[in-house]
């Protein structure tokens, strides 16, 4: 009989691989200045760099004609739309229409073609279109970027796959304050939300899709 100390082993109990579908939409959540600016309160080096792994990704997902839609987070200035989650997190005041820590990184920026959804809350699904816009789409694979991992990266995670669609998460491009829960939160959506992939895989696969769109063999 094992030790009540023992930890039990989830092999074979989690984990298991829902993969790539048949239509991707490439979701990037949240890359804003407010996360990239130094001296900003919200500012994280991980996520600076997890913006710099996307670069490649983005165009890769633009290549394959892949339908992309970004979200940021908005209030107005009584920010009563933000609830309680405004007065859980104050520093989220501080992204008021016109600020310019609340526009999407330039390195990212979003092209005329493509969707800004706005959003209040931490799931990207939650008071927003992105449910019907997706479905209208036919998508049925999320390839989720952006930060936090443990915030709007989890909760987005949560909700893709509530609404049944594939979600897939690319290690290299999701940020967040600090590595601890970073590593936790990717874990726990590998374990039971979607894939945790590398970003070379989320690359190989766009690439295909390239393929398929130019009727290479």
């Amino acid at each position: 009989m094992s030790s009540p100390h023992t930890e039990p082993s989830y092999i074979g109990v989690f984990d298991s691989i829902v993969g790539f579908g048949a239509r991707p939409a490439f979701l990037v959540v949240d890359f804003v200045r407010a996360y990239t600016t130094p001296g900003a309160a919200l500012f994280a080096p991980d996520v600076v760099t997890a913006v710099d792994a996307t670069v490649a990704l983005l165009e890769a997902a633009r290549r394959g004609c892949v339908p992309v839609i970004f979200t940021r987070v908005e209030y107005t200035h009584t920010a009563i739309e933000g609830g309680l989650f405004v007065k859980k997190v104050p520093v989220l005041r501080q992204l008021v229409a016109g600020a310019p820590l609340a526009q999407i990184v330039p390195q990212l920026e979003p092209l005329a073609t493509e969707t800004v959804l706005v959003k209040q809350y931490p799931s990207a699904f939650f008071g927003t279109p992105l449910a019907p816009a997706l479905t209208s789409l036919g998508i049925d694979t999320v390839v989720l970027v952006g930060c936090s991992t443990s915030g709007c990266i989890r909760a987005t995670a949560i909700d893709g796959l509530q609404h049944g669609y594939r979600v897939i998460v690319p290690r290299e491009c999701v940020g967040d304050r600090a590595r601890a829960p970073h590593e936790a939160n990717l874990f726990d959506i590998h374990a039971k939300y979607g894939d945790v992939v590398s970003r070379d895989e989320a690359l190989a696969y766009f690439a295909t899709l390239r393929s398929s769109a130019s009727g290479e063999s």
